[in-house]
């Protein structure tokens, strides 16, 4: 196949390609320090094509847990005897930008490109240009600069804080902007352009990147003007070659791709929505904030417990962390007799998760109340007995039991799918939910939270079913049902065939079913309404925030302890941080925030 052919507007066809990594290196004066890196590459693929100042690659490492590659700007780029050598200029940002600064020289990342338009070449240089770049747009912006004769244009680099990308500019006239006022100018891009400057300039055009705000200013000022304008975009992307429509921006002639119709656009077609205004009131950056949750009359330190199933009766994880930071724990699922739990294989692991059919293996609960429980009394978390049951008289057994214990939360479990009898059965449909919430809430005064499956067809229907027979509070959701197969025998892997499946891959699914289960709750008389403890991959900080904002009340973390176990600690101290830098005094005022006023 040749793969050195040209579209119709004569740009090369994107290649797939593995590179070698020559070098990462901190880029000096980025604020704040190790925030922006330097990527320099190397491509032996003879195939591999050259890129046009303006165009980008889709980058991946070689190693990465992430799925999707992640658009990268072209800063300087060079063909020499060993191939063809690329330079980025990296803004560390998230995972998938962390595992390309924290590539070593000689590993290997993928690449594709090179991708989208390029900033188009003035035919004619009897009057100069000018180049604007905002933060990390300053690096498209420079390696276009390049291509121009010396002194042909004018440039203006705008950040918050330093300035870095600017050493290869051969500019007529170079000014830096900053916020901070820590270099050049005080202020943003508006203290070195507005429409009189670029009219004093006799600009030919303009030319920018950078955040959305600078570039619709540009934009309107340059019209002011009246001189063309060039902007380069930034938009979420995923395939980079214009086919999965992820990237599109709306423009005067219709959705537009950022990545195949782009990312350079002539501004005239753009239009800049106002972004919607932040749910979160803000006061200032707090000293301290409480983290400490009332449920159901109990108070939680934190809004974090360890998951049932996943975090054994808390004393296993105690010689780890301390467990006493903990918001709660909710113990192994619970029967009445002993279990041995099912045969087979019990785990199998999933792309971001984890199949398991344990099937409840567990001591008991008389075993449970006479050995474990004195000792998870002892630990600082709220205790929470987790109640399973095979049928409705072991549910009512097992409740009198707990009832009398000391235990001060009963967690209903009627969700588990890896047992033939019992379990998620219950939570099926109202009728059955209904019944069993009822029958043991007959028995049961202590707080009462039901555990509900998210495979019943009527979820929310049957947990509003549960809350008129007596629940205290909803957890929601156990595992999601799959199956595995394993492809050298042909055979199911796990000896029930379905199997409960979790991690972060099911997060996103979690979190609509607590959105959803909030608005439900929400249609329900004020006295009626209950608390929501979620369940659903859990993975960090910012997972728990989402959840907060669907709707939740407290968190159970389960799959991830696994892969992190201190996954709960780095989710309350970053709770507290982001509290902190908002402003906020406590969880409630983000707590169903993401909702439209109900």
């Amino acid at each position: 196949m040749n793969r050195n052919l040209v579209d119709c507007e004569g740009l090369p066809y994107p290649v797939f390609a593995v590179a070698q990594v020559i070098s990462v290196t901190k880029v000096e004066g980025a604020k704040p320090d190790g925030s922006v890196f330097k990527l320099k590459i190397k491509v032996s693929d003879e195939n591999f094509n050259m890129s046009v100042p303006g165009q980008f690659f889709m980058l991946r490492s070689e190693k990465s847990q992430q799925l999707l590659a992640r658009p990268i700007s072209v800063f300087h780029c060079e063909k020499n005897q060993n191939g063809i050598e690329i330079t980025f200029l990296i803004l560390l940002k998230g995972q998938g930008t962390k595992e390309l600064c924290s590539l070593k020289a000689d590993e290997r990342v993928q690449v594709l490109g090179p991708l989208g338009n390029c900033f188009k070449k003035p035919t004619d240089f009897s009057r100069k240009v000018l180049l604007i770049g905002g933060g990390i747009g300053v690096a498209p912006v420079s390696g276009f600069a390049e291509v121009l004769p010396e002194k042909s244009y004018d440039f203006i680099a705008s950040f918050k804080s330093g300035f870095y990308g600017i050493e290869n500019l051969k500019a007529d006239k170079l000014v830096i902007t900053t916020d901070d006022g820590s270099a050049g100018l005080k202020g943003m891009v508006s203290v070195a352009v507005d429409a009189q400057k670029i009219k004093n300039g006799s600009y030919s055009a303009v030319y920018a990147c950078g955040p959305l705000p600078m570039l619709n200013y540009i934009k309107t000022v340059s019209e002011e003007a009246g001189v063309q304008c060039y902007l380069s975009m930034e938009s979420r992307m995923a395939c980079g070659v214009g086919v999965c429509l992820g990237c599109v921006i709306p423009t005067s002639l219709g959705n537009l791709r950022c990545c195949k119709d782009g990312p350079v656009f002539d501004s005239k077609i753009l239009s800049f929505e106002k972004p919607l205004p932040s749910k979160i009131k803000s006061q200032g950056e707090l000293k301290s904030v409480d983290l400490s949750v009332e449920v159901c009359g109990v108070k939680f330190q934190n809004p974090l417990i360890g998951s049932s199933g996943t975090f054994g009766f808390g004393t296993e994880y105690s010689s780890v962390f301390d467990v006493n930071r903990l918001g709660g724990i909710s113990s192994k699922g619970l029967t009445l007799e002993e279990r041995q739990g099912n045969s087979g294989i019990r785990l199998w692991e999933t792309p971001s998760g984890l199949m398991n059919s344990i099937g409840l293996q567990n001591p008991g609960i008389p075993h449970f109340i006479e050995h474990e429980l004195p000792q998870m009394l002892k630990l600082k978390p709220v205790t929470i007995a987790n109640l399973s049951g095979s049928d409705l008289d072991s549910y009512i057994e097992g409740a009198k039991l707990l009832e009398k214990s000391s235990v001060p939360v009963i967690e209903l479990n009627i969700s588990c799918p890896n047992v033939s009898a019992g379990g998620a059965s219950f939570g099926m449909s109202c009728s059955s939910a209904g019944t069993v919430v009822s029958k043991v809430r007959e028995i049961v005064k202590k707080p009462l939270w039901v555990k509900l499956t998210p495979q019943s067809p009527e979820l929310n229907q049957v947990a509003l079913s549960c809350i008129e027979a007596g629940a205290d509070a909803i957890s929601l959701c156990n595992s999601f049902q799959g199956v595995a197969i394993d492809i050298e025998t042909g055979r199911p892997v796990f000896d029930k065939i379905k199997a409960g499946f979790g991690g972060p891959a099911v997060r996103p699914i979690a979190v609509r079913l607590i959105f959803e289960l909030y608005e439900a709750i929400q249609t329900l008389p004020e006295e009626k309404r209950v608390p929501i403890i979620a369940i659903g991959g859990i993975r960090n900080w910012s997972d728990a925030v989402e959840f907060i904002m669907a709707g939740a009340d407290l968190l159970q973390v389960g799959t991830n302890t696994f892969a992190n176990p201190f996954t709960m600690i780095e989710c309350i101290d970053g709770l507290e941080k982001y509290l902190k830098r908002k402003g906020l005094p406590n969880l409630s005022c983000i707590k169903g925030i993401a909702h439209k006023d109900l």
